[in-house]
């Protein structure tokens, strides 16, 4: 019996460009998530993610925008509650934060802070800043997904619902700055289970990326020269980022390794580096080039590794709506019939599947910063 030879990386993006309606795939979307994947059916687990709380997110997000609309007859902040319900009622199961788990998939952290964002609660802001003991210990992990940087994003988001709280804001600004201290005192290159990784998940971006968000105007400066150097790792021929240091294969273009994660962190932090914008710009412009030629990838559409995510890092609008004509649910179930499709582990999820492409189809139909939620959205 002959196996069958593996799927190309990506497929050949050809002419005509395609569009959708944004908003009427949104509306698919979402209906898509509560019918295949409803919230007691969820298996528990993954923070912002995967899992029920990274769907709970993306209803808590989108509830903002969209006060009105009702998915089975039910609007955004009901299967926000749904959503996050199941996770809440696994969290004595789950292990908490510790040195090697602080990031955005850790789950007592992501709850709490999704907690008390959503009701506004000062004692779960508390608790949030609390772990700080945790996170600012020798060895910590700095990266976004399981480190400090993703630490960062969950005081953003408590930060961003107590805006008008200037004592809660303090609180949150002072436990950053312990967080990015202990950062920046950690030795270089940045590391990641031994390897000197590059892009936004786990790499020298991502860390970047999440203090400059943070608390870019006073700490940007001590990183100009970090992200120069970040700067120059990008490939002459194609555009394309290393995953990881010493550069080797130009092959993965995805958020995750490569030159879109690269791209969209760019694009949000660069008002912070006036005297890099004139590099970064040319960056991101050749960068996008091989988004376009190469982004056009068989892993199932998500934000992560995929074409969800590899739209929200173009240029023009024409180009992402056309990159999201194929993540449509009638294209999405087409590529898998015909084998062409590397189905994802976790295809409800927010960075994993059908949650992630939602997010895509709300920026495009909100015409929204084209940011990547739980990353560089706020």
């Amino acid at each position: 019996m002959t196996s069958q030879p593996p799927l190309p990386r990506y497929f050949a993006n050809e002419p005509p460009l395609s569009h959708r309606s944004p908003n009427k795939q949104l509306i698919a979307s979402l209906t898509h998530i509560v019918r295949a994947y409803p919230p007691d059916s969820r298996r528990p687990g993954g923070g912002l993610y995967h899992g029920p709380t990274s769907i709970a997110y993306l209803f808590f997000t989108l509830q903002e925008f969209y006060k009105d609309l009702e998915i089975e007859g039910y609007n955004m902040g009901t299967w926000c509650a749904a959503y996050l319900k199941t996770a809440q009622d696994a969290m004595r199961t789950f292990p908490g934060p510790d040195t090697q788990h602080c990031g955005i998939s850790e789950d007592i952290l992501c709850l709490l802070a999704l907690s008390a964002a959503s009701s506004k609660d000062a004692e779960l802001v508390q608790e949030v800043c609390d772990y700080v003991e945790v996170v600012e210990e020798d060895g910590a992990s700095n990266e976004w997904l399981y480190g400090r940087a993703g630490y960062l994003y969950l005081l953003r988001l408590m930060r961003a619902s107590f805006a008008d709280e200037a004592q809660i804001v303090q609180e949150i600004n002072d436990t950053a700055d312990e967080v990015i201290e202990a950062i920046l005192a950690s030795p270089r290159p940045f590391k990641w289970h031994g390897k000197a990784y590059v892009g936004a998940a786990h790499g020298i971006m991502g860390i970047i990326t999440q203090i400059v968000l943070t608390r870019g105007d006073k700490y940007a400066r001590d990183l100009e020269s970090e992200l120069g150097v970040l700067l120059s790792y990008q490939f002459d021929n194609s555009g394309n980022w290393p995953s990881s240091l010493p550069p080797g294969h130009d092959t993965l273009v995805q958020f995750c390794h490569g030159a879109p994660g690269i791209i969209t962190s760019l694009e949000s932090i660069k008002s912070y580096f006036p005297a890099l914008q004139p590099r970064i710009e040319a960056a991101i412009a050749k960068g996008r080039k091989d988004v376009w030629q190469r982004g056009l990838l068989t892993k199932e559409p998500c934000l992560c590794h995929g074409i969800a995510g590899n739209a929200l890092c173009l240029g023009k609008r024409e180009e992402v709506e056309h990159f999201l004509s194929f993540i449509t649910v009638g294209e999405i179930r087409a590529m898998d019939e015909d084998g062409m499709m590397e189905r994802s582990e976790r295809p409800d999820s927010l960075w994993g599947g059908e949650a992630g492409r939602a997010w895509s189809w709300a920026v495009v139909d909100l015409d929204l910063p084209r940011r990547f939620l739980g990353y560089n959205d706020l």
